[in-house]
């Protein structure tokens, strides 16, 4: 697989970054960059990405190319047999992992008569990842990734598997006793760690799994209830990924999965792409310079919409548009993009907090790979309050009978974003598709909490 040069001014530890580089002046950094007080008011904002270029140069930017996306949907192929032996909710379809592409026609028009308005252009989709088999995800598609591919690694090496093989032959005592002695570490905020944690344990793995402050309780049972190991943190994102990373250096047999810069987490997400593109044909979506996609993707670290948004550029080009949602109190993606200054950069420097209950999206420092690799490819990217996520939740569950996570709703307010931002022609064939990137295994106590709230801050 072809891999990025390693950046030479990169310090080893991505927490460490602003000490390793120089320290943030924030005064300096927010007269440089007027758009970071709307950011440190904690104010909705979307930026458009001045730097953005043609995709035929800013895909070489990246470092991986088609072949690198190809070879992780075959793995994805070779596994599916082993995959529907071991989450019989995926039998029916031969072991993929996948979600359906909706059209919410209803929350359009409510999120219409809440900004007092008579239509949004364009009409809008969702893309359910988040009931997405095994771990109800977007995480379901990287984090299993990495684990599949490390198992494989694992079992080729040792020749106990070959690719052309039945890869039902992982569940066999000799390949179940070799990855037994084999761990997997990660840090996450919960739905990275719910995958990797669940996959992980199904093909015998152990797996350790580090959590921050700000995931929710019902994920960590669950791990546990898989026999994961969970490790709490009282710290942040940061923390969890940091301690993840130091434990398994010590560790020779541990591989530690890094959300932070990992390949095969970003590939696992770019496969995504490929299997979007029969959706939108049969659901007669066109997708050219007149009828253009916008794609709203939630944004923690980057790594899941990261993937995602370079698959579609490789098979869509400059007909797709891509734009990452983040909270208000979190965007620490824009944040990288905005100043060029990606993980050295910290939602902190600019006097914000990184307390959101969009839990998936609580981090502070993003991905320095990721913001690098997409930072001429992306189109730009908003910010959400938590309060609207809430209200969001709330009208899709009320219009559409979907129940998600706050997360899952950042990408919706992208619709009325850019109702005035292209061409009115674009505008009125244009297709936005949300990605819901979680919430269909919220426990039902969890959820009603989730929309009591909603409804308080919606109408």
């Amino acid at each position: 697989m072809n891999a990025l040069p390693p950046d030479p001014t990169a310090p080893a530890d991505p927490t460490d970054a602003i000490d390793a580089i120089d320290a943030i002046d924030p005064l300096d950094l927010i007269d440089r960059h007027p758009e970071l007080r709307t950011l440190q008011a904690r104010q909705p904002l979307l930026w458009a990405n001045p730097r953005q270029a043609p995709a035929t140069r800013a895909l070489a930017d990246v470092g991986l190319g088609p072949q690198d996306v190809a070879a992780a949907s075959a793995r994805f192929r070779r596994f599916a047999p082993l995959i529907a032996e071991l989450f019989p909710a995926t039998a029916a379809a031969g072991g993929l992992i996948e979600s359906p592409l909706r059209e919410v026609p209803r929350l359009q028009a409510a999120m219409a008569r809440r900004l007092g308005r008579a239509a949004l252009p364009g009409r809008l989709w969702m893309k359910l990842d988040s009931h997405l088999p095994v771990s109800g995800s977007i995480k379901a598609r990287g984090g299993i990734h990495e684990v599949l591919q490390h198992a494989e690694a694992l079992a080729l090496a040792a020749g106990l598997l070959r690719l052309d093989d039945d890869y039902r032959r992982l569940l066999a005592p000799d390949a179940r006793a070799l990855l037994g002695r084999h761990r997997l570490a990660v840090g996450s905020t919960g739905n990275l760690g719910l995958s990797i944690g669940l996959m992980g344990a199904a093909l015998g793995l152990q797996v350790t799994v580090h959590m921050s402050a700000d995931a929710r309780q019902w994920k960590k049972d669950r791990l546990r209830a898989g026999g994961v190991t969970v490790v709490e943190h009282r710290a942040d994102y940061g923390a969890a990924v940091a301690e993840g990373r130091r434990q398994a250096e010590a560790d020779p047999q541990c591989h530690f999965i890094d959300d932070e810069n990992s390949r095969h987490l970003f590939l696992g997400y770019a496969v995504a792409a490929e299997r979007l593109l029969p959706q939108l044909t049969a659901a007669g979506i066109p997708v050219d310079a007149e009828h253009p996609l916008h794609v709203h993707l939630p944004c923690g670290v980057g790594g899941g919409p990261g993937g995602v948004a370079f698959g579609l550029k490789l098979l869509l080009g400059d007909a797709v548009h891509c734009w990452f949602a983040e909270p208000v109190a979190a965007p620490c993606m824009l944040l990288g993009l905005i100043t060029d200054r990606h993980e050295a950069v910290s939602v902190h420097d600019i006097g914000l907090d990184n307390r959101t209950a969009a839990d998936g999206l609580a981090v502070a420092r993003a991905s320095g790979f990721v913001g690098r690799a997409l930072r001429r490819l992306v189109a730009g990217g908003f910010t959400v309050p938590d309060d609207e996520l809430f209200a969001l939740l709330a009208l899709a569950e009320r219009e559409e009978g979907l129940r998600l996570e706050p997360s899952a709703l950042a990408g919706v307010p992208g619709i009325a974003w850019l109702a005035g931002h292209p061409p009115p022609a674009q505008a009125a064939g244009a297709t936005h598709i949300a990605w819901a990137t979680g919430g269909s295994m919220v426990p039902d106590e969890e959820m009603a909490g989730y929309l009591a709230r909603g409804r308080a801050h919606g109408r």
